[in-house]
């Protein structure tokens, strides 16, 4: 049976994109390919970090969890998809719509989740990113995006900004984007402040910059981190 390294599974509300406020199980993986700046699960960036648990483990854990309210179940990081095999397999045992939370750089692993719901895709700007930043990555995303709307699964965009992220650099990122995403009509664009919140007190209207670059090409949201708020994990 398949295993994969686990750091937690618990219930919650989803704060970020589209399915904010929905109920859903996490299934957190240990394990990433990247290493941004603002990752705010650090834990999770270590395959070390989680303990093996096969697929069974994991579907018990979600059946005991399930609540009257619960709209999906969520598989994060780290990166989830590091793991396809075993989150495919998982889907297929549960009851609930499969969600994905990814970084998009693992095309080749995404595809084997074909029986995914939900995906949101965490496109990575140069200054986000320690590890030497490469169009391969934004080219791997897009490729990530592309394949989610043939397979007909809903898909967004996420982007994390920090105040200090040049306009120019952002307006030159979403325009190549809008550029090479096949139907762009399904696709909306969410803008992540960076947490925590007090650190666009005196850069507000930057945020609605952003928010005008992206409309210009896609439909956009800016929606801040509302687990952050709620002060739940």
């Amino acid at each position: 049976m398949l295993e994969a390294p686990i750091v937690e599974i618990f219930s919650s509300i989803q704060g970020e994109g589209l399915l904010v406020g929905r109920r859903q199980i996490f299934v957190r993986f240990a394990g990433c390919n990247l290493n941004c700046s603002y990752c705010d699960t650090e834990a999770s960036k270590s395959s070390k970090n989680g303990t093996i648990k096969n697929v069974d483990y994991v579907v018990d854990c979600i059946n005991k969890l399930k609540t009257p309210d619960l709209h999906s179940v969520s598989f994060t990081g780290g990166e989830p998809s590091l793991y396809a095999d075993f989150i495919k397999e998982v889907i297929d045992k549960i009851d609930f719509p499969g969600f994905l939370e990814t970084n998009g750089t693992l095309t080749k692993e995404i595809n084997k989740i074909d029986n995914l719901d939900y995906a949101s895709l965490d496109i990575k700007v140069p200054e986000n990113l320690d590890d030497a930043f490469n169009s391969k990555i934004i080219s791997s995303e897009i490729n990530s995006i592309n394949l989610l709307i043939e397979k007909g699964i809903i898909v967004y965009c996420k982007i994390v900004v920090l105040p200090s992220l040049d306009l120019k650099l952002f307006e030159n990122l979403i325009s190549n984007i809008s550029e090479a995403i096949n139907e762009k009509n399904k696709v909306s664009v969410i803008i992540q402040p960076v947490s925590p919140i007090e650190l666009w007190k005196n850069n507000k209207n930057k945020l609605f910059k952003f928010s005008e670059i992206v409309g210009k090409y896609m439909d956009v949201l800016v929606i801040p981190q509302l687990h952050k708020f709620m002060d739940i994990e």
